[in-house]
């Protein structure tokens, strides 16, 4: 009888055991963040490039960029679970890694202020961290409250710039595009699809009253001077007036638990333009 109750008392020991024990790999910035706000950081062996928050997580092994990933490796790290974000490329790679016997977890890549809903329940589900998961979708409910829902009319545009590249147009079908609507404001490129390069006709046209860039897109320009010095960009109502709100990309593109206070930032920056 002693045995019988003492085998009982190690079955919960065992299963907790054996879900802290887990070997996890992130694929995806939104993944990432979700992960270590669920208290979950300790799990993680390895993340992509684009997990960079928190800064804690930039001193694990990085398996690469999440549109080029190496099945064999991610394999060689031995993770016990893949979360990795419906964005993460080959496909191929993806499902070398569930062949090897590793659980891996599709996690969506929608850019929509419902998709971060989905994310924390699909993380906190495959981590068995559910009311921890409540608690957070609970508080990025109180956030997007918090987001004036009545429509603002102020013409915004995001310049895509990496190096390499001539600086886009966020247009329709973008995140960019996404965060903007959200926001309750007007892409000023809503008329074109996807990104499409500056041009100085289109630039004027559009009438932006309002920049808006991300950190390493300026830094990519050589400086928030040389955006200015853009083709048409002088012409333009946020040109004249020198409006620019410079964003962390993963913050307000990747839809994730950060990006509600970005949408916010962004919409107080609309609201206090002269």
């Amino acid at each position: 009888m002693k045995a019988r109750w003492l085998s009982l008392l190690l079955v919960p020991l065992a299963l907790s055991t054996a879900v802290a024990a887990q070997r996890i790999i992130t694929i995806g910035g939104d993944v990432t963040r979700i992960v270590c706000a669920l208290n979950a950081q300790q799990d993680l062996v390895a993340r992509d490039s684009t997990s960079l928050h928190p800064i804690s997580v930039q001193k694990l092994p990085d398996v690469g960029y999440m549109r080029q990933l190496n099945a064999e490796g991610i394999l060689a790290l031995r993770p016990t679970l893949v979360l990795a974000s419906e964005l993460a490329k080959p496909t191929l790679a993806l499902q070398q890694i569930a062949q090897n016997g590793v659980k891996v977890v599709d996690i969506s890549g929608e850019s929509s202020l419902s998709a971060i809903d989905d994310k924390i329940r699909t993380i906190a589900s495959a981590l068995h961290r559910e009311p921890a998961g409540e608690a957070l979708r609970e508080k990025m409910r109180q956030q997007l409250n918090s987001v004036p829902a009545t429509p603002l009319l102020v013409r915004v545009l995001f310049i895509l710039a990496h190096q390499g590249m001539s600086a886009m147009a966020a247009g329709q079908g973008t995140a960019a595009d996404a965060a903007i609507r959200a926001a309750g404001l007007t892409n000023a490129m809503g008329s074109l699809q996807r990104y499409q390069p500056l041009s100085q006709e289109g630039v004027i046209a559009s009438a932006p009253q309002l920049i808006v860039m991300t950190a390493d897109g300026v830094r990519t320009l050589g400086g928030k001077d040389k955006l200015w010095q853009l083709p048409g960009m002088a012409f333009t109502p946020a040109g004249k007036q020198r409006q620019l709100l410079v964003v962390d990309d993963m913050a307000l593109l990747g839809f994730g638990i950060d990006t509600p206070a970005a949408i916010l930032t962004l919409r107080q920056a609309a609201q206090a333009l002269p």
